[in-house]
């Protein structure tokens, strides 16, 4: 086994029991150091971040991925602030959430406990670390991150501030860890770390959560790949639809909720399409349209069946026609990665029939999908957007990082 695993991970699991039994008082208290850490140290996470950016220029990334990357003094004092207000978020360690008396005289509690260990594999952006370091925190769980190499220095930086900020409460340092090794193959030996890791949480675009999907023998909790829609029904307000497509395509690209692929029903595509693209001209938006989008839309990309696959994180957008929301329905729940889908419309029936019909984490209606957020929806800080269905959907947050255990209490029952 990888020596450097190897350690991390028995260190880990020595910083669990240990984060296990501490109260809320001290992880709050933890929490709150970080959080003044973080702005305290500022700059030197910027110069870090600054290292990253030259070599994100020399490699080649893209703009919209590079404004994931990017750090500045804005951004750090809005890490800061989600972190301290994870302390304003109820403790999910022992809740009794079930239980009662059996007929023999036991007595059954059902209460929640941390996961354990968890490993977190994400991509490009630094925030994730200080998230997921605070959020582990808080649940009573130690964490081992393994970011992207196009963030190595930010993240080391982030993590070294985080564990001196830990330590000064008399928690352990080693609750969080950063794996610095950034290789696929030190990647693939974590995802196999049964002896030290309990959950392994995948954060970025498609390639990796397939990677860790197929690869792992690491329980897995499914997250990250955000390939989102917009379908324009037939009775959608035009207006209304070019502004929720303009924000869910543009405000951030680069993110997990924003809007890939863009259906319009037939009986309104071509002056949807028109003004839609409008807006989208704003932004530089390539779209890449079947047919009947190609149709309205001189020089338009001609769509390929690979581009209604694709989370592209960048100012591009594929588009087609349907010919009813029972089609937009089905392209949706073939090509969707499940994790945020939306219709406009002024329709009752075909919004309620989209609602039950999108098997996705989040579906809106008359609402742009950036707003597929843990914050946003009131939940506190999270890790990531769940699209799969067993023990957590939709944001990962507290709640969704604790498991749970019966404790059962007798006056010498035996079974007979």
């Amino acid at each position: 086994m990888n020596e450097i695993l190897e350690k991390i991970g028995t260190k880990a699991k020595s910083a669990e029991t240990l984060m296990a039994a501490a109260s809320s008082a001290t992880k709050n208290g933890a929490l709150k150091e970080i959080a003044a850490a973080l702005l305290e140290n500022s700059d030197d996470i910027i110069s870090a971040n600054g290292k990253d950016l030259e070599n994100a220029d020399k490699n080649g990334m893209t703009a919209a991925m590079k404004e994931r990357l990017m750090l500045n003094s804005e951004r750090i004092e809005g890490i800061a602030k989600a972190v301290g207000e994870i302390t304003a978020l109820p403790d999910p360690v022992g809740k009794v959430t079930g239980g009662g008396a059996l007929p023999n005289g036991l007595k059954l509690t059902k209460i929640t406990v941390p996961l354990g260990v968890i490993a977190i594999i994400y991509e490009s952006r630094p925030n994730v670390t200080a998230d997921a370091a605070a959020l582990a925190l808080k649940s009573g769980n130690a964490v081992i991150l393994k970011g992207g190499q196009e963030a190595i220095n930010s993240n080391i930086a982030i993590v070294n501030i985080i564990r001196a900020a830990i330590a000064k409460t008399g928690l352990p340092e080693d609750a969080v860890s950063l794996l610095e090794d950034c290789s696929r193959e030190t990647a693939a030996e974590l995802m196999k770390l049964n002896k030290y890791v309990d959950v392994l949480i995948p954060r970025g675009g498609a390639g990796l959560i397939n990677a860790v999907v197929q690869n792992s023998t690491v329980p897995v909790i499914e997250t990250g790949a955000g390939n989102c829609h917009v379908y324009v029904d037939e009775s959608a307000d035009i207006e209304m639809a070019a502004d929720i497509v303009f924000n869910a395509k543009t405000s951030r690209p680069s993110v997990c909720n924003a809007c890939e692929t863009l259906l319009l029903h037939k009986g309104i595509a071509e002056t949807a399409l028109i003004r839609i693209k409008e807006r989208l001209d704003e932004k530089n938006v390539e779209i890449r349209g079947d047919e009947a989008v190609c149709a309205v839309i001189p020089g338009c990309t001609p769509a390929v069946d690979d581009d209604f696959y694709t989370e592209y994180s960048d100012y591009i957008i594929a588009a087609k026609v349907v010919a009813s929301p029972d089609e937009a329905i089905a392209h949706i729940n073939k090509y969707s990665t499940k994790h945020s889908d939306a219709i406009v419309t002024e329709d009752y029936a075909s919004a309620e029939k989209f609602a039950q019909g999108v098997d996705s984490a989040a579906v809106y209606i008359n609402a742009s999908t950036r707003f597929t957020d843990g914050g946003v929806f009131g939940f506190g800080a999270e890790i990531g957007i769940s699209t799969q269905k067993l023990h957590a959907r939709g944001p990962v947050g507290l709640p969704e990082l604790v498991s749970y255990k019966y404790i059962i209490r007798g006056n010498g029952q035996v079974r007979l």
